[in-house]
C-alpha cells in the first residue's frame, strides 16, 4: 500500500453544529475540503491506529465518495477495521447499534439528517463514541482545535472498494468488512417488541402508511413492517434510498410530509400514518385525522413503554431537550420517576442513558429514541407505538385522547424563520438576551412575565456546564415561549420560537394549537419584532 502525505492549511469554519459539521455539498466536495475535516477528526480522537469504526451514511449524494475518501485516509493513518454499511448506507441509529454490538471505537455517519440533498443540498459528518451517542462537547472540542493547526492529511493511493459486495477485503493492514446491517438492526426490535402482537394486529386488518421519504430507513422498513410484521405489501412508501431524496426533502413535517398528513386527514385514511428522515432517527407518527405532536409522542410513549416487552419492568428515568413540552414531565410525575430537562442535542442525553439514570428520551424536533442505543431513532418510536395499539386496542388518536383527560394537554407549536441573515438572527437573540433581567414582573400583550432566564445545564453525571441554550420566558399561569438559533442548518441561521401552553384534564383539551397559543404568538412578536426584522410575513415552518 502506498501512503501519500498531503501538504494542507487550515479552512476556516469547520465548526460541528448541534448534529456534526453541516455544509453545502459543493463546499464538502471541493478538493480538500472532506480531507482536512476528516484528518484533524482522526488527530482529534487521538489518532485511530489499531482502533475499529464504523461507517456510513443517510445515501446521500456525495455520500459514496465521501466513503471511498475515508476508507483511503482510514487505512492510511494504520486504523485495523472499518465496518461499512452495504452500498455505504448506514441508518443512523443503526449505526449506533453496530458500535455497540461490535465494540467499535466509534464511527463516522455521513448526512445532514433532516436536510435535503443533491449536488446543490447539504452534506454532514457526524462523529460518534464508542458509547454508540455523538460525540460529547469535549471530544468535538478537540476535533475543531485539530481543524485551526492541521498541516497535513495522509491518503492511501489504492483501488477504491466494492461497497455493494458483503464481505471482507484488506487495504494494506486495513480490514474493510462491508456488512447489510438490516439484520442485525431488526434482530434488536425484536427484543424489544412483541412482533406476535403486532403480526396479529395486522392480520386483524389494521393498515399502516409508512413513508421514508427515500431515506436511509426504507430497506430496514421494508424488512421489518412488511417482510416480518405482514404489513401489507406497499404500506411502505419511498422505501428506496435515492441521492436526492427524491427530489423532496426528508424532514418528517406537515411541510415536506404533506402528502402523507393529505393522506391521514382524507377519508380513505389508514389507521396509522409515519415517517421517518433522512438518516432515520427522526419520525413522526399520525391516527386518522390526527398528527402526534413529537412532545405528545414521547409522553404517550413514555406512559404506555411498559406494554413493551423490552419496557415491561419500568423507566429509570425520562430525559426530554428544554425545548421539548413539559408533557413528559407530568407523565415522570405520575410514574414517580425523575425527569431531565436538557440542552437540545441527542449527545446530551448519552450521559444519563449510560448511567442507568433515564430510559427514554426525546427531542420536539420528532426525535424519540431508548437505552437500546445512543441516538434517537424514528421506526424504534413507530414499533413502539404499534405494540401500544395492539395491546390497548384502541386507535392512536384514541390512545392520545385518553392521555390527555389522564395528563391534561400542552399544547405546542415551533415556529421556524429558515435562512436568516446570520447577523440579523444573532443581533435579534443577543438583544433579547440583554433585556431578560428587566422583564420578570413586567407584562406583554395582557401576559404577565413570571422570569426570563439563558438556559444553562449542569450535568448531574459528570457535572459539565453548558450555558447559552435558548432563550426563556416563563408567563404567570405555567405557560412559556423559548427562542434559540438552530445548530442544524448549511445557509444561513434558522430561528426557532417554541410556545406553549397547559390545558389541564378537565380544561378545553380540543382547541386549535395555533388559536390557543395566539396570545403567546403575539406576546413574542411584540418582544422580538421577529417578523419586521426578518422581512417575514409568517414563518417558513409551524410544527
Amino acid at each position: 500500500m502506498t501512503i501519500r502525505t498531503i501538504a494542507t492549511t487550515p479552512i476556516d469554519g469547520q465548526e460541528p453544529g448541534t448534529s456534526g459539521l453541516r455544509k453545502k455539498t459543493a463546499v464538502f466536495s471541493a478538493p480538500g475540503y472532506l480531507e482536512n475535516y476528516i484528518q484533524a477528526l482522526f488527530d482529534g480522537i487521538g489518532g485511530v491506529a489499531d482502533q475499529t469504526l464504523v461507517v456510513g451514511g443517510d445515501g446521500r449524494f456525495f455520500n459514496d465518495r465521501a466513503i471511498q475518501t475515508i476508507i483511503k485516509m482510514a487505512a492510511a493513518n494504520g486504523i485495523a477495521r472499518l465496518i461499512v454499511g452495504k452500498a455505504g448506507i448506514l441508518s443512523t441509529p443503526a449505526a449506533s447499534s453496530l458500535i455497540r454490538d461490535r465494540k467499535a471505537d466509534g464511527g463516522i455517519i455521513l448526512s445532514a439528517s433532516h436536510n435535503p440533498g443533491g449536488p446543490d443540498g447539504d452534506f454532514g459528518v457526524k462523529f460518534n463514541t464508542a458509547n454508540g451517542g455523538p460525540a460529547p462537547e469535549k471530544v468535538t472540542g478537540r476535533i475543531v482545535a485539530a481543524t485551526r493547526v492541521i498541516q497535513e492529511y495522509r491518503i492511501a493511493d489504492e483501488v477504491e472498494i466494492d461497497l455493494d459486495r458483503v464481505g471482507e477485503v484488506r487495504m494494506g493492514g486495513t480490514a474493510v468488512e462491508i456488512v447489510d446491517p438490516v439484520d442485525r438492526y431488526a434482530a434488536l426490535m425484536e427484543t424489544l417488541f412483541d412482533f406476535d402482537k403486532i403480526v396479529g394486529l395486522f392480520r386483524s386488518g389494521f393498515r399502516l402508511t409508512f413513508d421514508a421519504m427515500h431515506a436511509a430507513t426504507g430497506p430496514y422498513a421494508t424488512e421489518i413492517l412488511e417482510n416480518r410484521l405482514g404489513a401489507a405489501t406497499g404500506s411502505v412508501i419511498n422505501g428506496t434510498p435515492l441521492p436526492d431524496f427524491g427530489g423532496g426533502h426528508p424532514d418528517p413535517n406537515p411541510v415536506y410530509a404533506k402528502p402523507l398528513f393529505d393522506l391521514m386527514f382524507s377519508a380513505d385514511a389508514p389507521d396509522m400514518g409515519a415517517a421517518s428522515d433522512g438518516d432515520g432517527d427522526r419520525n413522526i407518527v399520525l391516527g386518522r385525522g390526527l398528527a402526534v405532536a413529537p412532545s405528545d409522542s414521547l409522553a404517550v410513549l413514555a406512559a404506555n413503554a411498559h406494554l413493551a416487552p423490552g419496557y415491561k419492568n419500568g423507566l429509570a428515568g425520562i430525559a426530554r431537550s428544554m425545548p421539548t413540552s413539559r408533557a413528559a414531565d407530568i407523565v415522570a410525575q405520575a410514574l414517580g420517576i425523575a425527569c431531565f430537562e436538557t440542552p437540545t442535542g441527542w449527545k446530551f442525553f448519552g450521559n444519563l442513558l449510560d448511567a442507568g439514570m433515564a430510559t427514554i428520551c426525546g427531542e420536539e424536533s420528532a426525535g424519540t429514541g431508548s437505552n437500546h442505543i445512543r441516538e434517537k431513532d424514528g421506526l424504534w418510536a413507530v414499533l413502539l407505538w404499534l405494540n401500544i395499539v395492539a395491546e390497548r386496542g384502541i386507535g392512536i388518536a384514541d390512545i392520545v385522547r385518553d392521555h390527555w383527560v389522564s395528563h391534561g394537554r400542552h399544547y405546542y407549536t415551533r415556529h421556524d424563520y429558515e435562512d436568516v441573515d446570520a447577523e440579523t438572527a444573532g443581533a435579534l437573540v443577543a438583544e433579547l438576551r440583554e433585556r431578560l433581567g428587566a422583564l420578570a414582573g413586567t407584562q406583554v400583550n395582557g401576559l404577565d412575565i413570571e422570569s426570563a432566564d439563558d438556559f444553562a445545564y449542569t450535568d448531574p453525571v459528570d457535572g459539565s456546564l453548558t450555558e447559552h441554550q435558548g432563550l426563556r420566558i416563563h408567563f404567570t399561569g405555567g405557560a412559556r415561549a423559548v427562542l434559540r438559533l438552530s445548530g442544524t442548518g448549511t445557509a444561513g441561521a434558522t430561528i426557532r420560537i417554541y410556545m406553549e401552553l397547559y390545558e389541564p384534564p378537565a380544561g378545553d383539551l380540543d382547541q386549535d394549537p395555533q388559536m390557543a397559543l395566539a396570545a403567546i404568538v403575539d406576546a413574542v412578536e411584540t418582544l422580538t419584532s421577529v417578523r419586521a426584522r426578518t422581512g417575514r410575513a409568517a414563518p417558513d415552518v409551524v410544527t
